[in-house]
Parts: structure tokens; sequence; C-alpha cells
């Protein structure tokens, strides 16, 4: 196994894991999460807390398996996109005052393992799918496919708490 394979293990590993234990944790808490979205701007709250645990647990999934992993990065990057927009930047880079930190690094972990591909140990290498496209060509469908995702949700379903509309 070579260094490569071990960086790709353990970002799926990682990003996957992190983001199984969120939308568990959502599904778990669906109530106080409906509430919370709506407390942040959400139309339809309850909605947003279910597909927020299903997006969660999906895309993590499939990073551990390493299956669809560009779309499954994709995910990522579009909820990070979200949370970044609707909570974090306001409150700066610090993850301890609620900034950006956590989000964007967990977004641009993403986009490095959607470059890098998913290695050797993947539903997608065994598919034969693992080397369609190139890194950049990858990177970029992930970055572009999430942040398309983040404003649509976004434009269709929240709005900044207090304002008009």
């Amino acid at each position: 196994m070579s260094g490569t394979d071990v960086a790709r293990w353990a970002l799926r590993a990682v990003i996957g894991g992190t983001m199984i234990a969120h939308g568990v944790r959502h599904g778990r808490t669906l109530d106080g999460t409906a509430g919370w979205f709506g407390s942040i701007g959400f139309r339809e709250p309850r909605l947003q807390a279910k597909a927020s645990a299903v997006v969660e647990i999906g895309a993590g999934t499939a990073l551990l398996a390493g299956a669809a992993t560009p779309l499954a990065t994709s995910a990522v990057v579009g909820t990070m996109g979200v949370a970044a927009r609707t909570v974090h930047l306001p409150n700066g880079f610090f993850v301890l005052n609620e900034g950006y930190e956590f989000v964007l690094n967990l977004a641009a972990a993403s986009v490095a393992l959607a470059a890098l591909g998913p290695g050797r140990f993947s539903v997608d290498r065994a598919l034969g799918l693992d080397e369609r496209g190139t890194g950049p060509r990858r990177a970029a469908l992930a970055t572009g496919l999430g942040l398309a995702a983040a404003a649509a949700q976004l434009a269709v379903f929240w709005r900044r708490p207090g304002a008009a509309g």
C-alpha cells in the first residue's frame, strides 16, 4: 500500500465517518434539528432536517465505501457551503466562535479526495470508475456541483432570519 493509498483511505474514513455521525445526530434529534433549521431561517424546517440526515448519512456511507466518490464529495461540499452561509461566515474563522474553520476544512478535504480518487480499496475501483476524468476535473465537479446545489437550496429554502420576504 502506497502513501497515496493511505491518504485516500484516511480522507474517506474521516470525512465519511464525520458525515455519518452528523447525519445520525440530525436523524435522532429530528424535532430539535427542525427547530434549529427554522431558527436560522429555513422554510420547511422538518423537510430540511430529514434531508440533511439522509444526505449526510448517504454521502458518508458512499465515501466510506469509495462509491460514486465525485458525487459523494460534492454532497459534502454542498452541505458545508450551506452551513457556512447560514451559520458560520458571520462568526469569523475559528470554530471556537462558531466560525467557518471546520466546514472549510471538511469541504477542502472533500475536494482533495475527489481529485485523488477513492483509491485501491473502493467500490469505484472494483467497478472500473475510479480513473474516470482527471483529478482536476473531478475536483471541479465536486466543487461546482456542490456549490450549485448549495446555492439552489439556499435560494429556495433559506432567508436570513429577520429579513423581509
